[in-house]
């Protein structure tokens, strides 16, 4: 098995004696940017100094800038059914708690999805419990379907990130055949004996099943794929270095690696209480596992939910983060029922702000608010992406569409503050750009999205 637990373990105590002088060669490495080995994920683990943590944030900050420059790619949650037959013990949705399941059928998802357009959302993930009866495959591609074919006055949906259970090569292929982007699972923890305790008499109980899931997905071709733990569960030094070997076997046998890397951090669900798990990450640990995940994977977009305060996003887009969801709701048929409250939510939600006001928080920190899913719907999957990411290429793709994106939101959707900035902020981050064709093909696509053009994506 390619998570080593005696590894892991190993490392781990061996860089309990690493000293500031070891600490600082491996900070230099990064800063070179050179490959860090699993012991030197393992020595930053125990990064304690505050001239080393801040050394730590600065180049986990340059190197993300370089990579990603100062995009930020927005998304929403899409919740479909809480039936669901395991019994995990983090979850609102663990089958022992006692409520009244929901699916939404084809026209509630449609509504979904209009209410979710109308907050200029392009890009969803699709999120639903475990249940081989009542969610099964078929009603997935279903729900695809429905969400696909949805149009607003404005728009519709343009690409879907699906988060369901692991499954069979059979059901990735068909899954790939609908259109999905990224496939996402978490494996929730990478520590084997607290997996099985957290999952008790579950279907999910399976932890090689479950591990290898992107196995059967890339076999599949589907080759851009979202992991996740949820920090809480376990050490979360144990958890990174879980990841970071995840993300070395797809590596070596498929050639490309984790497309995203989401960090939920354990919350207050229905059920349950943060008392009975040990292992909370606090903040000042979880800042730093994200900042030395991005000096680990500088090619893989990290995100980061609205389980997380504002303040606390807004701080870890400094050390890494690439992605964010934005006025999301974790509830069945949550966005339409939302002003009557009653929905079960999976989790509690900290970042509570609207599409506008977070695209003015973006905008006034310097950050090109973007919706684009060009890369998804021109192929741009896979090792296709992490080679144009790698050469620096990606830029010249991902900064006018992400401004293209950002325009078209204000046209449609943006309160009048925001069309103000947003629009002087345009024209400032295009002047910043060096090449003449890139600045044209930019201005070109502002002057057609007034026009009421779309889909103008390179």
């Amino acid at each position: 098995m390619f998570i080593n637990h005696e590894l892991i373990e190993s490392l781990l105590k061996e860089a309990k004696n690493s000293t500031a002088e070891d600490i600082d060669t491996v900070l230099d490495k990064a800063q070179n940017r050179e490959k860090l080995s699993h012991s030197d994920i393992a020595t930053l683990l125990e990064i304690e100094n505050k001239d080393q943590i801040d050394k730590l944030y600065k180049i986990a900050g340059e190197i993300k800038n370089e990579i990603y420059g100062n995009r930020v790619v927005l998304f929403a949650p899409l919740y479909i059914s809480n039936y669901c037959v395991n019994d995990c013990a983090y979850c609102g949705f663990s089958r022992s708690n006692k409520f009244c399941r929901k699916k939404l059928n084809m026209n509630e998802i449609k509504e979904e999805v209009k209410i979710l357009e109308k907050m200029g959302h392009k890009r969803l993930a699709l999120e639903a419990g475990e249940d081989p009866i009542n969610c099964d495959i078929n009603y997935i591609l279903d729900a695809l379907d429905a969400i696909y074919s949805t149009y607003n006055e404005n728009g519709n949906i343009r690409r879907v990130n699906v988060n369901i259970a692991a499954t069979t090569v059979e059901n990735y292929r068909l899954l790939k055949d609908k259109g999905i982007g990224t496939y996402i699972l978490f494996q929730e923890t990478y520590h084997e004996p607290t997996f099985k305790k957290m999952h008790g008499k579950s279907i999910k109980n399976d932890y090689e099943y479950h591990l290898t899931a992107f196995d059967r997905a890339m076999e599949a071709g589907v080759d851009d794929v979202g992991a996740g733990v949820l920090f809480g569960l376990a050490d979360p030094k144990f958890e990174v270095l879980g990841l970071m070997m995840h993300d070395e076997h797809l590596e070596e046998k498929y050639g490309v690696g984790f497309h995203t890397i989401s960090f939920p951090r354990l919350k207050k669900a229905e059920g349950m209480s943060l008392k009975d798990f040990p292992n909370i990450v606090d903040d000042e640990m979880f800042k730093k596992i994200v900042a030395i995940t991005r000096l680990a994977v500088p090619y893989t977009g990290i995100i980061m939910s609205t389980r997380e305060e504002a303040s606390m996003r807004d701080e870890l887009l400094k050390y890494g983060v690439s992605q964010v969801s934005v006025g999301s709701l974790t509830g069945v048929g949550g966005y339409k029922a939302y002003e009557d409250g009653d929905v079960i939510d999976q989790f509690e939600v900290g970042d509570h702000r609207d599409a506008n006001e977070m695209l003015k928080n973006l905008i006034s920190s310097g950050y090109i608010p973007s919706y684009c899913t060009a890369c998804y719907r021109k192929g741009r999957t896979g090792d296709r992406f992490m080679s144009l990411a790698k050469t620096g290429q990606i830029h010249n793709v991902c900064t006018p569409n992400a401004l293209t994106t950002l325009m078209e939101f204000l046209i449609d959707y943006g309160d009048e503050e925001l069309k103000e900035i947003g629009e002087k902020f345009i024209n400032e981050q295009i002047q910043n750009i060096e090449r003449d064709d890139i600045k044209n093909i930019i201005t070109n696509n502002l002057v057609a999205l007034k026009e009421g053009k779309r889909d103008l994506y390179l």
